[in-house]
């Protein structure tokens, strides 16, 4: 099973990695998952563009599948330190509270691309 995430042409000329990818000490965001299972949820990413993406979203319950599409802004978070241990830095999902703003959720599979498109030419 091919599990690389598709992405969108960009109208944007590419450009180069700037330091923001970068943490204080030379460590690199880790990137979100491609894969992950949350609240009964399976999610697949399905593509990105810059600090956009799009995941599939799948419940599967005992009587039927529901299947919809989310797309979000990426944000990074620095690393830090808890209990004497350090926790790197990583890109992360958005939180409830930011839905809305940094995250949407669609159930027409051409307008979660449309709204990734935008995102990834609008930062959403």
């Amino acid at each position: 099973m091919n599990t690389k995430a598709l992405s969108i042409p960009s109208l944007r000329p590419k450009t180069r990695a700037t330091a923001e990818a970068w943490g204080k000490k030379g460590h690199s965001y880790k990137p979100l998952p491609i894969r992950f299972r949350r609240d009964g949820f399976d999610y697949r990413q399905i593509a990105r563009e810059g600090d956009a993406a799009m995941y599939e979203q799948r419940w599967s319950g005992p009587s039927n599948t529901s299947v919809c599409y989310e797309v979000i802004r990426i944000r990074r978070r620095k690393g830090f330190q808890i209990d004497g241990r350090f926790v790197e830095p990583a890109e992360v999902y958005p939180n409830s509270e930011a839905w809305g703003v940094d995250g949407f959720t669609l159930t027409d599979k051409d307008a979660a691309f449309a709204k990734l498109k935008e995102g990834a030419n609008a930062q959403l």
